[in-house]
């Protein structure tokens, strides 16, 4: 028997029919060669029973089948587990409608005097609940579940613990479905739950808070009489000696926190959950080797990992205004990564981060309650001695700065301080946490005199840019995007000492981190805009970003960070980048064209021929649009000599709404600048959009709305023709309950609302002189909201001059025609500030 498998030898062997009949054999029946040898027979045939089961004669798949229930009991606990595994995988090829003894035989052999035979049939159907819950919960196989519920549940006082955790775990699948079966027996269940609360077997209290916390979820009825006890029992359990039981229970108090009762039956128990919580923020002992936090680590000449750089995902461009106190104002459901600092040589989730993560939730449901029990144990801390002590106050700092901020402030003028001083730590992990704590409370430093706290925080950030340390480039990297973002223009005056530290960087970083820093150049392109544009900022930018343009295959992933990188930096130059439009742009053409031919290639030929990365496409269309922002009408003669538009008509077709959403986005742009490349075919565009204004994607749709604006505004009357195909939907849209704010203000609609928090710019002037045109259309429409149309004209810091004298004859129209005493009565509705700017502006 061959021990060393190379995938060739594997699918040759696949050829011949006995072999799995050999594999099912060493597994199950040659004792005499080592288990390693024959679990890992068996880890081939469930490969195999995954990649061509279909294929197996009948004669064969029979054997296996036989074979795994026989030996379901086998002595040994390893071969037992592979036994199981490939039960699992065959009833997930749909063979438990065509292994209809499988489950009956299973139940029964639960009740085997013979402790290997009752675990090992036990540990399959764990494993078959995780794999095919649906279909055990459905009318397919008769409902087994009526009868597998019950008979698990006897099993909760068995003498095993082994036995009693592959119970609760199997009954656990079941929850959150609410699967009826066990819903007939919830209160046994729980009942059986809490006899088992204090089991000395760690599995089985890891389990019970499973259950807990999902119950949690489901029936919080059958809970809430127990609340208090539930609450007590969590408190112990989060202190768990066995970190795995600490860990679920600690997301009992994240879920918890969901929940609207959380208020109420969680305000007596702050005062002992809080300082649990700040406990296990604490980095473990392993955490702290496997960190190498007490070694000084100067590791930034060590090349990384690349097993240890997580994929990028790109996010397609979307339209939309920019809102005051909304800096991204992209998506309503916007899910930003800044919730918690990322230690990611350690397990991605652990006790740490669930504890920062429920003190964050907690935060923002107590708000400055939370203080109270806090602020004792954080002055404790962050003053500490110990480093690690030190470190975890700073986490806990961090965790509650958005739901504790109004609190804070008082104490954030020695907080910050202190804050920049612990930058400068001997330890890199404090200097990483600290990089990320104070980015948390960047919307507070830039809102204070930019000497005070902005300056020497900056300062120190882009010090720490540069630290000798991966981790703390890293963080660094990151708080100082988000200090872009909240600071915006204000940074202005420091521009050539954080370019200075941004290019400079390039030479230091190794692969992971050179990501964040594209992520930071092209945060600050977004937040400085066109600043950027002076010769001596250009010449420092371009060069090192161009090289590494250069250096990357098409193929290359890392492409996709820094054609986001680009185009943020293509718009804010603005005619500055027209040095380096040209072969940037044909790049772009090229990878679009290659993307759509693969594609076509797979769906012609799909054997012979791999899907394409969509993203390489989807990041050419956003940076083409970056361009064409940028360049204005500079773009024009190069979209003549490039077959972009029909490439574009292919992409606004395509199955993935993120190409469409990006291919809109383009053509929202190049109708601004180069409209006469557009205009001929607009006949073969507007049905499209057309169908693609379904709100169910709100981006897809917002960008087409967008797109049809723009068009519109080019096309002026030309536009009748293709009216009828976008009105009716357009119409849905705005009456439509709960539409996000961005289809909002695309549809440039009545809903003033959401216009008055825009800033003044060319996308808010033409959607008020829409509205305008409506009014004059049809004036009596506006009159109920006629407050709101006053509130959204207020908002204008420098309309236009014909915009203005729009609105005035608007106002004045309607002043005359109600009447002085009628108008007097209306306008003491305003509030001051209302009243006053309308009677400066407009003299009504």
């Amino acid at each position: 028997f061959c021990y060393s498998w190379c995938p060739l030898i594997l699918e040759q062997l696949n050829h011949y029919p006995d072999f799995n009949n050999y594999l099912i054999f060493v597994l199950t029946k040659l004792k005499s060669e080592d288990e390693p040898t024959r679990s890992l027979s068996g880890l081939i045939l469930k490969n195999n029973v995954k990649a061509h089961y279909q294929n197996f004669p009948n004669g064969v798949s029979d054997f296996i089948k036989s074979e795994c229930l026989q030996n379901i009991g086998d002595s040994s606990p390893l071969i037992r587990a592979t036994v199981g595994i490939l039960i699992t995988t065959i009833a997930s090829k749909g063979e438990l409608q065509n292994w209809p003894e499988l489950l009956p035989k299973l139940c029964l052999l639960l009740d085997s005097e013979d402790y290997n035979t009752c675990e090992g049939a036990f540990g399959a159907l764990q494993k078959i609940c995780e794999d095919s819950a649906e279909v055990l919960d459905s009318d397919m196989l008769d409902r087994p579940l009526n009868v597998m519920i019950p008979k698990f549940l006897q099993f909760f006082k068995h003498s095993s613990p082994k036995i009693r955790s592959h119970a609760i775990a199997c009954v656990n699948q079941f929850i959150i479905s609410r699967t009826q079966a066990l819903m007939l027996h919830i209160d046994g269940f729980i009942e059986n739950l809490f006899a088992l609360a204090t089991d000395e077997e760690p599995e089985v209290r890891k389990n019970v808070c499973r259950a807990l916390v999902m119950l949690l979820e489901v029936r919080m009825d059958r809970l809430l009489p127990h609340m208090h006890n539930i609450i007590e029992y969590m408190l112990q359990r989060t202190q768990d000696q066995d970190e795995n039981v600490a860990l679920e229970a600690c997301e009992f108090w994240l879920t918890l926190a969901e929940q609207p009762v959380c208020k109420d039956v969680l305000c007596n128990h702050l005062s002992k959950l809080t300082p649990v919580l700040v406990n296990g923020m604490k980095y473990s002992e392993i955490d702290i080797i496997l960190l190498k936090g007490d070694v000084e680590e100067d590791d930034e000449a060590i090349p990384d990992n690349e097993q240890d750089i997580r994929p990028r995902f790109h996010r397609s461009r979307t339209v939309a205004q920019q809102y005051e106190g909304d800096r991204d104002g992209i998506e309503e459901d916007d899910d930003e990564d800044d919730d918690l600092e990322d230690d990611d040589t350690i397990s991605d989730w652990n006790l740490r981060k669930c504890s920062a993560a429920a003190l964050d939730v907690l935060a923002n449901v107590f708000r400055d309650d939370l203080l109270l029990p806090i602020l004792p144990l954080l002055k404790e801390l962050l003053f500490h001695p110990e480093w690690v002590i030190k470190e975890s106050g700073i986490l806990v700092l961090g965790a509650i700065a958005e739901g504790c901020m109004q609190g804070m402030i008082a104490y954030l003028p020695e907080l910050i301080p202190h804050l920049v001083q612990c930058l400068s730590d001997k330890k890199a992990l404090v200097r990483s946490i600290t990089c990320w704590t104070l980015s948390r409370y960047a919307h507070w430093v830039v809102s204070q005199p930019p000497d005070t706290y902005l300056k020497p925080l900056m300062t120190e950030l882009l010090k720490r840019i540069l630290d000798s340390n991966k981790r703390v480039q890293e963080a660094a990297c990151s708080a100082f995007a988000t200090l872009e973002e909240e600071a915006c223009t204000e940074l202005v005056p420091y521009l050539a000492y954080i370019l200075d530290t941004l290019v400079f960087a390039f030479s230091k970083y190794q692969h992971k981190n050179l990501l964040i820093l594209y992520d930071a150049i092209g945060t600050l392109a977004d937040s400085v805009g066109h600043h950027l544009n002076k010769p001596e900022y250009i010449q420092m930018l371009m060069p090192p970003l161009i090289a590494k343009w250069n250096q990357l295959k098409d193929e290359d992933k890392d492409l996709f960070p820094l054609l986001e990188c680009l185009s943020s930096v293509a718009t804010a130059l603005q005619s500055g980048f027209l040095p380096y439009c040209e072969p940037v742009y044909q790049r772009c053409v090229n990878l679009v064209q290659k993307t759509l031919a693969q594609t076509m290639l797979h769906q012609s030929q799909p054997d012979q021929y791999e899907a394409p990365d969509k993203d390489f496409m989807i990041v050419a269309l956003d940076l083409l649009s970056g361009l064409a922002e940028g360049l204005g009408d500079n773009i024009e003669q190069l979209v003549a000599r490039s077959n972009i538009l029909t490439l574009m008509y292919q992409c606004m077709q395509d199955k993935m709404p993120e190409v469409r959403q990006s291919s809109f986005a383009l053509l929202g742009d190049l109708t601004k600048a180069c409209f006469m490349h557009v205009k001929p075919c607009i006949a073969d565009f507007m049905p499209i959009l057309g169908t693609n204004l379904n709100p169910e994607l709100i981006s897809v749709c917002n960008n087409a709305t967008w797109a049809i604006g723009e068009i519109s505004i080019q096309m002026g009357a030309e536009m009748q023709p293709y009216v009828a195909m976008v009105l009716h939907q357009l119409v849905e849209i705005i009456n439509r309950p709960n539409t996000p704010k961005t289809l909002l203000e695309n549809t440039g609609t009545t809903r003033c609302t959401s216009l008055r928090n825009i800033r003044d710019n060319e996308e808010k002037d033409s959607a008020f002189r829409g509205i305008c045109t409506m009014i004059s259309v049809n004036p009596g429409g506006v009159v109920q909201d006629f407050i709101f149309f006053c509130d959204a004209v207020a908002s204008w810091v420098n309309p236009k001059d014909d915009l203005r004298d729009m609105f005035g004859k608007i106002l004045h129209g309607f002043k005359n025609q109600v009447g002085e005493e009628n108008w007097g009565r209306f306008s003491d509705q305003f509030p001051l500030p209302l009243k006053e700017r309308l009677a400066a502006f407009y003299g009504v």
